[in-house]
């Protein structure tokens, strides 16, 4: 490659030479005439969509499907390589990086602050809580956790709360469709336009926020917001009755989710399952209770669990169920956060959400983990910090989503094809996360 200057800016062809000028400067770029762009071989489709099974040791009966990754049901560019005797399942091996997000590298050339519009593209349907995960780990190795004011406290749960709700309604639609019902998935649509109206009027985005910053907030929640939320809310519980009465309790549903994809208590703790996942499994276990982090302690909620009313506890029916009660549960989280909002903790002209915002993050020199409740399950950030530099050495996310898939070839062994589609659809999985 020869650069030369040029008075000019033009594109010109001599032979197998390509000129092209730009800025007073032409390069000439050598392209051979044979030049073979693409060459055929057998092997290019196996190499690129490799099998984890080896063909020569299958049954004449069985054979090898593949499931995505353009499959709708597989929520996300995510291919199953199945293997079957007829139509019951011998083994599920997951295939997934068709969705690289490059969280983690990205996470090592960045400031701690300018990592948040990354923490948000990982699972974009629940962006505030992942972004409260994060924030808060950087916090408490800053050692400012104790200095963020309590209103703006009560905002993140009240938008981290308002996203677990709209996370929760995409689960529950979209496991509808996989199963053979539309009329919820069109209703839960509704219902979560209303709740991303909300957080675009908090933050100026429908999904990913950039709102819930390192010490703050962007912005403090607009004028009226608290009486419009609280609005949504007397709309929303009959929504929420309606909800059950049209998927939990509906005979065809439960049919199709009672009693398939149990995944008892034992090995969901060997798999480090979490979320709603381990909860309809037996074990009332919820970040926010057990590490009691941002202004949890302080409000009253219930943690459900599955108990097996339709079924074997730990099935799809359990884990449906979980995150329809998750959404009452919100429900109250957010009345008591409005109701702190506007009494102890209420706006005046002197409060700042960035008043404790750092200008600089140099942690100490350490390895840190941090996590939190996501709508999935635990969401943890591990740092490691040099000490002299405001960009992370290394930051390693735990995905819920990537360890709750492991879990599926263990509880798809001698299923039915199409239950595989129904305990797919109820583990909740997000593709941006498990690719991060």
């Amino acid at each position: 490659m020869v650069k030369k200057s040029c008075s000019s800016f033009n594109s010109v062809n001599q032979g197998s030479d390509k000129l092209i000028t730009y800025n007073s400067t032409f390069i000439i770029s050598k392209m051979p005439t044979d030049h073979i762009q693409y060459k055929y071989h057998p092997n290019h489709l196996a190499n690129s969509e490799p099998l984890a099974t080896d063909l020569s040791k299958l049954r004449t009966e069985e054979m090898v499907l593949n499931m995505g990754p353009q499959h709708p049901s597989t929520h996300g560019v995510l291919r199953l390589e199945v293997v079957t005797d007829g139509e019951i399942i011998k083994n599920v091996v997951p295939h997934f990086g068709y969705l690289h997000r490059c969280f983690e590298k990205h996470a090592e050339k960045l400031p701690y602050n300018q990592l948040i519009p990354f923490v948000d593209r990982m699972d974009y349907l629940a962006a505030m809580n992942s972004e409260h995960a994060y924030a808060m780990g950087v916090e408490k190795m800053l050692g400012i956790d104790k200095d963020v004011p309590k209103r703006v406290e009560y905002i993140r749960v009240l938008v981290a709360e308002l996203n677990r709700i709209a996370s929760h309604f995409i689960a529950i639609g979209t496991y509808g469709l996989d199963i053979g019902t539309f009329t919820p998935f069109l209703w839960l649509m509704r219902d979560r336009e209303h709740l991303n109206r909300l957080l675009e009027w908090v933050s100026g985005a429908r999904m990913l926020y950039n709102y819930i910053w390192i010490g703050g907030l962007y912005y403090d929640l607009p004028v009226g917001f608290e009486e419009r939320c609280a609005d949504f809310i007397r709309y929303l519980k009959p929504k929420l009755i309606e909800l059950q009465k049209i998927v939990i309790d509906n005979k065809i549903f439960i049919q199709r989710t009672a009693n398939i994809g149990v995944l008892p208590l034992d090995l969901a703790i060997n798999y480090g399952i979490s979320g709603p996942c381990l909860r309809a499994s037996g074990l009332r276990f919820d970040l926010r209770r057990v590490d009691a982090y941002s202004v949890y302690p302080e409000l009253d909620f219930d943690v459900p669990v599955g108990k097996g009313e339709m079924g074997t506890t730990g099935d799809c029916w359990d884990r449906t169920h979980v995150r329809v009660l998750e959404c009452w549960e919100s429900v109250k989280i957010i009345e008591q956060c409005l109701q702190k909002l506007t009494g102890e903790h209420k706006r005046t002209r002197e409060f700042d959400p960035q008043a404790h915002v750092p200008k600089k993050i140099r942690p100490k020199m350490m390895d840190f983990y941090a996590r939190a409740e996501n709508p999935k399950g635990e969401l943890g950030f591990f740092f490691r910090t040099t000490g002299t530099y405001d960009v992370p050495f290394r930051v390693k996310v735990r995905s819920c989503c990537f360890v709750n898939l492991s879990v599926l070839p263990a509880i798809t062994k001698d299923v039915m094809l199409a239950d595989l589609i129904a305990i797919l659809g109820s583990l909740d999985i997000m593709m941006g996360e498990i690719d991060r």
